[in-house]
């Protein structure tokens, strides 16, 4: 890994642990970042190796969940299949661009993004509750081709509240909140995966750290869907609304104290 490193027993809970509660959360609403890349910085990593790192066990953890939505009949190919070549390569050029431009820019807009995102759902209640998704006009296409590529560059660039923006975007057209998860892991899956593949070019992976998170995220991932998946709406909006909100609450701390 390039780095000095013991492995202790605290450090592989920090490990375990972490990517289990992130994995749990992400695998729904997405927000693991959130919780995975404290806890790997926490672990003693420097911070190019654990966005390497976390997008390893993320691609695990995402394809995972992606699976279990599928299986569940949660997941349309017709219409998010057609959406992942262009996450993919925009999630290869954020990572790349990643390595010329400081993101902490993209911060304040990211808290006023969130800020509507989370108002938008909160106060219209019945919101994603059934799906009423149609056939999409030429017009919904093009919004939601624009999403995918534009969510992929920000997944690969910066990445805080990718889930919860690819959820809303599929709401915004129609869907119910679990066909929506399910689809937006798929494309949360295809932006980790390309991104990976980036930071992998770069150097930046520490893959004894990332397998031992992934399999973690794994497990969190299959007990996270299963439950979204058996809950419905009733269970997903209100996660979706706080893992929002505490997204909100972390960007504002970083730009507080940083």
């Amino acid at each position: 890994m390039g780095i000095e490193w013991e492995w202790t027993w605290q450090v592989i809970l920090i490990i375990v642990a972490g990517g289990f509660i992130a994995a749990f959360v992400d695998s729904v609403v997405g927000g693991g970042g959130l919780i995975a890349v404290p806890a790997l910085l926490a672990a003693g990593l420097p911070p190019h190796l654990a966005l390497g790192t976390n997008k390893l066990a993320g691609s695990m953890s995402s394809l995972t969940s992606t699976i279990a939505f599928f299986r569940s009949g949660h997941v349309d190919l017709r219409l998010s299949g057609k959406l992942v070549p262009l996450t993919a390569i925009g999630a290869v050029a954020g990572t790349l661009l990643l390595q010329l431009v400081p993101s902490d820019w993209l911060r304040p807009l990211v808290i006023v993004m969130l800020l509507l995102v989370t108002l938008y759902t909160l106060f219209r209640k019945d919101w994603g509750a059934v799906s009423t998704m149609r056939a999409l006009s030429h017009r919904s296409w093009v919004a939601m081709a624009a999403a995918a590529l534009l969510l992929g560059g920000y997944d690969g660039f910066f990445g805080p509240g990718t889930g919860s923006f690819l959820i809303f975007a599929f709401l915004l057209i129609g869907l119910d909140f679990v066909k929506a998860a399910g689809n937006a892991k798929l494309l949360n899956f295809t932006s980790n995966f390309f991104s990976l593949i980036a930071f992998i070019a770069l150097g930046s992976v520490a893959y004894e750290v990332g397998l031992l998170m992934g399999g973690a995220m794994v497990l969190g991932s299959i007990a996270g869907s299963r439950v979204a998946i058996k809950q419905g709406a009733r269970y997903v909006r209100p996660l979706f609304i706080g893992v929002s909100a505490l997204l909100i609450a972390r960007q504002i701390w970083v730009m507080a104290v940083g």
